[in-house]
């Protein structure tokens, strides 16, 4: 549905993204990360043809980007971190202009203005002024003027940026239910958002693609090691220098001293030893798991130990 290769873009001298190429299928929600400057947004724009490209090419459901945009726009809506709102304007208004801007027939604005209104829950809101409502309901109204024209594809570009947390469950299960009939792109630094809602990944960095796969794959392309989690009942001195002394066991951190994690090699099977080890010395096991690379872990190894920083 979506095929990017060799994507490039300069501002002048500097490049903002370098070579992209990936594809999104039909019916994928697909996270976008990376850190700031990485340059999602700046691959957004041209996926809404928003900004011209400086190399590479793009199609959307068969149609060039460059070539066929006006094709495109009708199978695209677009949410930016900032929505494009009217804040003198009413919900209604607002939604019904939105539409006709998009190409909506006018015998079927209502119906459109009505059917955005009830799946982002704003009919309560409908003939208020946009200005003088919640950031919440904002960002609705905004999620609503990017599925006035029944587009295929969704890009959501930081979705519940500034939301409360209430806000942001609302806006996540509205995404949720909106995921079983689009193909979604969604960015976030929320990172725990990406895992609830995406199936899969592209992780950006320094304009390049550091990492595309589901969050599965990309889990044990980078597990070098398992870690474990031990938490005990009573602390005791030396513990996390016993459990260091442990075959395949190569790092102990402690957390406080009653709480460590442990990283072993991969398919030691540790924790019969620490179990044995725990009962030996009267510890008290409270929790023993295996602890799972999180996206985080994940998102920090690609964008910062590349760099040689430390994470």
């Amino acid at each position: 549905m979506i095929e990017v290769e060799n994507l490039t873009k300069f501002y002048g001298p500097h490049p903002a993204i370098k070579g992209l190429t990936f594809n999104v299928n039909q019916g994928e929600v697909v996270g976008f990360l990376g850190p700031n400057g990485a340059g999602k947004s700046t691959t957004m724009n041209i996926l809404c043809c928003i900004l011209p490209a400086t190399a590479g090419t793009v199609k959307i459901c068969g149609f060039d980007v460059f070539e066929q945009s006006l094709e495109i726009r009708k199978k695209i809506g677009y949410l930016p971190e900032n929505p494009p709102l009217y804040p003198d304007m009413t919900v209604t208004s607002y939604l019904e202009f939105a539409a006709k801007i998009r190409g909506v027939p006018n015998n079927k604005v209502a119906a459109s203005r009505d059917r955005v209104l009830d799946k982002c829950v704003l009919k309560d809101v409908r003939h208020r002024i946009i200005g003088r409502l919640s950031k919440g309901f904002q960002q609705r109204v905004g999620l609503a003027q990017s599925m006035i024209h029944d587009p295929e594809i969704l890009i959501l570009d930081e979705p519940t940026i500034g939301l409360d947390p209430i806000q942001i469950i609302e806006i996540r299960k509205l995404i949720h239910e909106l995921a079983s009939s689009h193909t979604i792109i969604l960015s976030s630094h929320i990172l725990p958002e990406i895992t609830h809602i995406c199936k899969r990944v592209i992780i950006l960095n320094d304009g390049e693609i550091a990492a595309v796969d589901s969050l599965e794959g990309l889990t044990a392309s980078l597990n070098k090691s398992e870690r474990l989690l031990l938490r005990v009942r009573n602390s005791s001195n030396g513990i996390a220098d016993k459990l260091q002394t442990l075959d395949n066991v190569l790092s102990v951190n402690a957390e406080g001293d009653k709480e460590f994690m442990i990283e072993c090699a991969m398919n030691s099977h540790v924790q019969d030893q620490v179990a044995q080890m725990a009962l030996e010395h009267s510890w008290g096991i409270e929790e023993l798991k295996t602890v799972s690379m999180t996206l985080e872990d994940i998102f920090l190894k690609l964008t910062l130990e590349e760099k040689g920083v430390d994470a």
